[in-house]
C-alpha cells in the first residue's frame, strides 16, 4: 500500500465523572481544553478533547464522559496505555507536582532507552509521561500553571495488549505502514518512520496469550486515531483497508475532521482522521473550548442538550450546561456506534 500513516491524531477514552475529567487534565497534566462538544452519535454526553494550544494533530486526548458509567477493565484487545512526550530530564519535577496533587505515580526501569513516569486518572486509565530529547513540531500550552519547559509535547504512543501478536503485527507493517523497531521482554515497538521520532509515532504491542479481554468503560480507551494528510488521502486509505478483506465504514463529519473506522484483528477499534479542517474551524483559536459547540445539524436541539448535560465548569468565562440525568451507562461500552 502506498498510504503511510503520519503518526497519530488522537486516542479516545471513556470516563464517568465530566468535572473531575476536566480538572484532572486542566489542572494535573496542564493541558488545554481545545474542545467542548458533545458526542455526535448519542449528543446526550460530551465529547471533551484536550491537546496544545492550537489542538495540533498527534496532541489530542478526547473523552466521552457518561455519568455513572460502569468501570471497565483492561487486557486483550485494547489499547492498554497512553503515552505522553515531556521534555528530557522532567520526570523529577513532574514526580514532585503530581505529588502536591495527591496523585500517585511510580516510575518503571527505563524501557527501550526511555525514561518513563506512570499514573492514572481519576476513572484508571493508564499514563505514561515519556521524557526524551526529540523534536516535536507541537506548540505546548503554557495557561495552567505548568512552566512551558516541563509541559507535555503531545502523545508519544499507544501500547496495544493483544492475545495474538502475529495477527497484529501484520496489519501495523503490512496495511498501516508501521515498521517493527525493537523488542523486549514481550514488548515490541513499531515505528512510523526509522527513528519513531515526533508526536505519535510509536505503537508498542504487548503479547499475552494467557491475557483476559478487556472491556471498554470507564478508564479505558475507546479508539485509537491516526492521521491523514486529508480527504484524497483518506480515500485511498479506505479503498485499500477494502481491498484487503477489511470492514471499514464510510467517511463521517465530525466537524474538525472526517473520520473513518475499522478493526484491527484483535479488536482494537481504530480510527482515520483527517488533519483538517481543525479546532478553529467554528471558534477563534483564543478562545477555544470556552463554548458548548455543536455541529449544524445538531444545532436546532441546543436547548434540550444542554438540559440533559451535567454542569461543566472548566473556567470563569465558561458557560456551564445545567445538570440533568446521567446517560445509561450502557452507552459506556457500546462499541462502533457510540465510538464519534
Amino acid at each position: 500500500m502506498d498510504v503511510r500513516p503520519a503518526g497519530l491524531h488522537h486516542v479516545t477514552a471513556i470516563a464517568s465523572d465530566p468535572q473531575a475529567n476536566a480538572d484532572f487534565y486542566l489542572n494535573a497534566l496542564g493541558m488545554r481544553l481545545v474542545k467542548k462538544t458533545v458526542n455526535f452519535d448519542a449528543p446526550d454526553t460530551y465529547h471533551l478533547y484536550y491537546g496544545d494550544r492550537a489542538g495540533n494533530p498527534g496532541t489530542i486526548l478526547t473523552f466521552f464522559p457518561w455519568p455513572d458509567a460502569p468501570k471497565g477493565r483492561l487486557g486483550a484487545g485494547q489499547a492498554t496505555t497512553t503515552s505522553f512526550s515531556v521534555p528530557e530530564g522532567s520526570l523529577g519535577w513532574w514526580q514532585r507536582h503530581l505529588a502536591s496533587l495527591d496523585i500517585e505515580t511510580s516510575r518503571p526501569a527505563e524501557r527501550l532507552g526511555e525514561d518513563v513516569l506512570s499514573l492514572r486518572d481519576p476513572d484508571g486509565l493508564v499514563i505514561e509521561l515519556v521524557a526524551g530529547a526529540d523534536f516535536h513540531d507541537t506548540d505546548p500550552w503554557d495557561g495552567a500553571g505548568i512552566p512551558v519547559e516541563y509541559a507535555v509535547r503531545g502523545i508519544r504512543g499507544v501500547t496495544l495488549t493483544e492475545h495474538d501478536l502475529d495477527a497484529t503485527a501484520g496489519m501495523l507493517n503490512g496495511k498501516l505502514g508501521f515498521e517493527l523497531a525493537a523488542e523486549l521482554g514481550g514488548r515490541y515497538r513499531f515505528h512510523t518512520s526509522e527513528a519513531g521520532q515526533g508526536v505519535g509515532t510509536v505503537v508498542d504491542v504487548l503479547a499475552d496469550r494467557g491475557a483476559r479481554n478487556g472491556l471498554v468503560a470507564a478508564g479505558t480507551v475507546h479508539h485509537v486515531a491516526y492521521r491523514a494528510p486529508d480527504q484524497p488521502t483518506q480515500v485511498r486509505w479506505q479503498q485499500s483497508l477494502a481491498g484487503d478483506g477489511v470492514g471499514v465504514t464510510e467517511i463521517r463529519d465530525r466537524s474538525y475532521f472526517t473520520s473513518i473506522y475499522f478493526r484491527e484483528p484483535g479488536g482494537v477499534l481504530l480510527e482515520i482522521a483527517t488533519d483538517g479542517p481543525g479546532f478553529d474551524y467554528d471558534e477563534p483559536l483564543l478562545q477555544l473550548g470556552r463554548r458548548l459547540k455543536l455541529p449544524p445539524w445538531l444545532e436546532p436541539q441546543r436547548d434540550e442538550i444542554e438540559r440533559h448535560l451535567p454542569e461543566l465548569v472548566v473556567g470563569e468565562h465558561e458557560d456551564s450546561a445545567h445538570e440533568d440525568s446521567a446517560t445509561p451507562a450502557a452507552g459506556a461500552a457500546s462499541g462502533d456506534e457510540a465510538a464519534r
